[in-house]
């Protein structure tokens, strides 16, 4: 049994379909009750409460876990003594290189941190930017064709979840990747105004970027987000902490396959943006 946390989410929804179209028994973690495909198991839990898990950990071998939880070593040692045997953590590129004090990149370098420290065998997966961050956009698009955006000419290799949860389900379900951390990328580095011309031709809509300016980001940014979180993006993108722009070949050397490109995602997930 394969436990997948945030299973609502934009991957942990993807890999459950993946496990359960393979033929993986698969539990998915929820915090209330939601439609699941068929085949998955749907159990109530909260990674805030390690002690919620354990009605969810009943016979499982393996999880898929988020980080950024309040006790992640209360929550994995709940895990140790359930049974459990493997972890694939989400986390991101961020942490190569990284800085502790930076929200972002401290949340997910504190994770690991917590993994490794489990003795439970693990697996990181160390994705670029989602391209369903693009759906941040729909507001704007169902007021009008003009999208505002910060860090405009910043380039980013953007990645479709799915790709992300294909990965996760070689780690899950295939020997080979206890102790090693991969950094995944989409197929290209794109800018906002290069994904929204993709949304563009498939709408049939004539759309364009206006960049926002940093004090304009950051009063919309800390409208949406808690301002560690703020600070955070801004060294990454305003002060060049974080390059997310490079492109490896870690899906394809994983799954077989080229990742995804933006348009095909779009083309996924068109029905969003009308």
């Amino acid at each position: 049994m394969i436990l997948v946390t945030g299973a609502g989410g934009n991957v942990g929804s993807e890999l459950t379909g993946i496990l359960a179209r393979g033929g993986h028994p698969v539990r998915a973690l929820v915090r209330t009750p939601r439609p699941l495909p068929d085949g998955v198991e749907g159990v109530t839990g909260d990674l805030n409460e390690p002690a919620s898990l354990k009605p969810a950990l009943a016979g499982v071998r393996a999880v898929f876990l988020l980080g950024g939880y309040e006790d992640m070593p209360g929550a994995l040692a709940v895990m140790r003594d359930a049974g459990v045997e493997q972890v694939t953590l989400l986390s991101s590129r961020s942490v190569v290189g990284g800085h502790a004090d930076n929200a972002v990149a401290g949340m997910h370098m504190a994770a690991e941190a917590a993994v490794r420290a489990s003795k439970l065998a693990w697996t990181f997966l160390r994705p670029s930017g989602f391209m369903s961050n693009s759906l941040r956009w729909v507001p704007q698009l169902r007021a009008g064709d003009v999208v505002r955006e910060p860090f405009a000419n910043v380039p980013v290799a953007t990645i479709d979840p799915y790709d992300i949860a294909a990965v996760a389900a070689e780690s899950l379900t295939t020997p080979g990747h206890e102790g090693l951390a991969y950094a995944i990328t989409g197929p290209g580095s794109l800018r906002p105004a290069d994904r929204l011309r993709v949304l563009s031709e498939l709408l049939g809509r004539e759309l364009r970027l206006e960049p926002l300016s940093d004090a304009e980001a950051r009063v919309t940014m800390s409208a949406e987000m808690p301002e560690k979180y703020v600070d955070a993006f801004f060294r990454f993108f305003a002060e060049g902490e974080f390059d997310d722009s490079a492109v490896t070949g870690a899906v394809q050397d994983l799954t077989g396959r080229e990742p995804r490109p933006f348009a095909t995602w779009a083309r996924t997930h068109l029905a969003a943006f009308h």
